[in-house]
């Protein structure tokens, strides 16, 4: 790369000149911005103010990886090592899903509606990168934490996390679907769990179907309530009572499993669209 392209203005066209045939403005414009942050500690305002500055040829090599990495759809995140969720960053890696946007308004879900309660206790089952259990930890200190993930290395991601963030939750590897019950009581059970369908995969972007586990993401077509269904059991017998349960979900199946939990005999069971006007949270009382 020639000393001109060494600008912020140059490396700004330069990462938008490369990238344009590969990502949707939107996305460019997010990644662009991100990236600059990370490696250049720039803002948007930043980047336009210090247009003329030159860039250490360091964090230009840096940026053209990201930009070489985008191109084989490989997420940004992955690119990073790391990614913002509910104000903290959490590393990331291929054993667990990336932290997303509607997994943090189901976050604030559960803090709105209980940061009034006190010491509570806490279930995050299916935590992968513990973002939800570790942002939980953060917002409600008081609170005990636990959970649990079928993957051992999503484990140990997760513990990582937890010290990085300063937080405190007992991690355990459990399989929910084969764990029928424990000595412990909840007063909340909260879990993101696998609920993407495999005809669904089709609709798919390459960096998620290449980059993030597939077992965090696709249930089978004939069974897309397998989780749900073993978690709500799970939570009917482990929750305290006034007890509550709260989902992250498949839009498409909101009513299916608003059906199954009424059928359970769970009390007050409530759907809530995303930002994106999706049905994406379910929550109910035992």
């Amino acid at each position: 790369m020639e000393t001109l392209q060494n600008t912020v203005q140059a490396l700004v066209n330069h990462f938008k000149n490369e990238l344009k045939s590969y990502l949707e403005y939107s996305e460019l414009e997010q990644s662009l911005a991100i990236a600059f942050a990370h490696y250049l500690g720039f803002s948007r305002i930043d980047l336009v103010l210090n247009k003329d500055n030159l860039v250490d040829p360091k964090k230009v090599v840096q940026i053209e990886q990201v930009i070489q990495g985008l191109k084989t759809a490989k997420p940004l995140a992955h690119i990073l090592g790391e990614w913002e969720f509910n104000g903290l960053i959490f590393k990331v890696n291929e054993s667990t899903l990336i932290p997303r946007p509607e997994t943090e308004e189901l976050v604030q879900q559960i803090v709105e509606e209980n940061k009034s309660s006190g010491k509570l206790s806490i279930l995050d089952i299916g935590t992968g990168s513990g973002c939800i259990a570790i942002a939980l930890k953060n917002e409600l200190p008081n609170s005990s934490i636990v959970a649990f993930d079928v993957s051992k290395k999503a484990i140990v991601l997760a513990q990582e996390n937890a010290k990085n963030n300063a937080t405190e939750v007992r991690f355990e590897n459990v399989d929910i679907l084969k764990t029928e019950r424990l000595e412990e009581k909840f007063d909340i059970i909260v879990s993101n769990p696998p609920y993407i369908t495999n005809k669904e995969k089709a609709l798919m972007h390459a960096n998620v179907l290449d980059y993030e586990p597939h077992l965090a993401l696709f249930v089978e077509d004939t069974e897309p309530l397998l989780f749900y269904n073993a978690i709500a059991d799970f939570a009917n017998i482990h929750l305290n009572e006034q007890g509550r349960l709260y989902f992250e979900i498949n839009e498409y199946f909101g009513k299916e499993v608003k059906e199954m939990l009424t059928n359970k005999k769970f009390k007050n069971v409530n759907i809530v669209k995303d930002i994106n006007e999706k049905d994406r949270i379910v929550y109910c009382n035992i």
